[in-house]
């Protein structure tokens, strides 16, 4: 029986132009950015190419591209660097729903004498508005917004909160690691000062992210030594991860918006295959404004992580992939007030441009299958 991935959210294959890309970096063209002999100029300059392949996703310049090792270090750069050279202001303001990356570094602040306030959301992930207008004072640094969530892919309204951030004096980050790729994430149309994206949430390879920083502003970085990423990241620049993101990125741009349109195509496809398997399912988050690739569903009466377990052939998430295999409701759930039965209950089932019509109907049979298995039989 072969597997049907439908766990893209956690990590989406690399795309195989994005590997025809880097596999001159991983033999004969090697070499460190900083040397001065020609493979060294050679790698500086595919480095500075792709960074300009990240800007012009990005809609900013390749000036404001820092590279790292990933989104959770893009979200820790972005908050810790900025606390760290605040003098005034040391309120922080984030969702309810952001990822650990975002949340963890916020507590972390916490420890050194940073105020933070946590914003709720309604029943389908959305940050409420009015909360978030209260949240903010005279003293906040910076709030954090998830651009889409990585459990039920709900899409926040981020340019309108920007605005209201800014109008009190805050700057803006903006956790974008699901969105990019799948969206249109312009930074100047949001609002952000800050934004990380991960390349392996969009067929790119693991191990590489990025943060874009707004003209001006000042991080303290986490990383010191030689200086490198305008000071702000030192360590030897990773060429054949970079040029992947710079030719994901560059995809992504050229692809988005049909990508978009063929899955959301799927993605509904699937949740009425599963209707039709299941007719109890639950949709969980936004119906409208959500990930195109992005279907979170539970089945009450089931057990998620359970459920996940024994499905054969289907490879799932019962949320955030660090969360996977706890019983517990998984946190964006919890936030979002879902009752016991339905939280326990829920899947993410997230696709990627490559799924095939055919992976997504065979996967509902397969679900519908395991759900009828897992459940208690009737009474007599």
């Amino acid at each position: 029986m072969s597997e049907i991935y439908l766990d893209n959210n956690a990590s989406a294959p690399l795309d195989p132009e994005v590997r025809e890309a880097m596999l001159p970096y991983l033999g004969d063209v090697f070499g460190n950015s900083r040397s001065a002999h020609p493979r060294g100029t050679r790698i500086k300059a595919a480095i500075e190419h792709a960074r300009a392949q990240v800007a012009a996703l990005w809609g900013c310049d390749p000036g404001e591209v820092i590279f790292t090792s990933g989104g959770s270090e893009a979200n820790n750069l972005s908050i810790k660097g900025l606390a760290f050279r605040a003098t005034q202001r040391k309120h922080l303001v984030m969702s309810a729903v952001e990822h650990l990356a975002v949340s963890a570094a916020v507590r972390f602040l916490q420890r050194l004498g940073f105020s933070s306030t946590t914003v709720p959301v309604d029943g389908q992930a959305r940050i409420d508005a009015a909360a978030f207008s209260a949240a903010l004072r005279d003293d906040t640094l910076l709030v954090c917004i998830q651009h889409a969530n990585n459990e039920v892919g709900t899409v926040q309204d981020v340019a309108a909160l920007a605005a209201r951030a800014h109008t009190r004096g805050a700057l803006v980050h903006c956790d974008a690691a699901q969105s990019v790729g799948k969206l249109p994430v312009r930074v100047s149309e949001l609002g952000a000062d800050l934004c990380a994206l991960a390349a392996h949430k969009f067929c790119g390879p693991q191990g590489i992210g990025a943060l874009y920083v707004k003209r001006g502003l000042e991080l303290e970085p986490l990383v010191h030594g030689a200086g490198h990423e305008h000071g702000l990241r030192s360590g030897t620049h990773p060429a054949a991860l970079i040029v992947g993101l710079g030719r994901a990125c560059e995809l992504a741009l050229q692809r988005q918006a049909d990508d978009a349109a063929r899955m959301t195509l799927l993605r509904d496809r699937l949740f009425e295959k599963l209707r039709g398997e299941v007719p109890s399912v639950v949709l969980n988050g936004h119906p409208t404004l959500r990930l195109p690739n992005t279907l979170n569903v539970s089945f009450p009466g089931v057990l998620g992580y359970e459920l996940v377990e024994k499905l054969e052939g289907v490879a799932a998430s019962t949320g955030a992939a660090c969360h996977a295999g706890s019983p517990e409701m998984s946190l964006t759930l919890k936030a979002m007030g879902a009752k016991p039965d339905v939280g326990l209950g829920a899947i993410r089932l997230s696709l990627s441009r490559l799924t095939t019509e055919a992976e997504v109907d065979e996967a509902a049979r397969r679900i519908g299958h395991a759900v009828r298995l897992s459940r208690p039989p009737a009474a007599p």
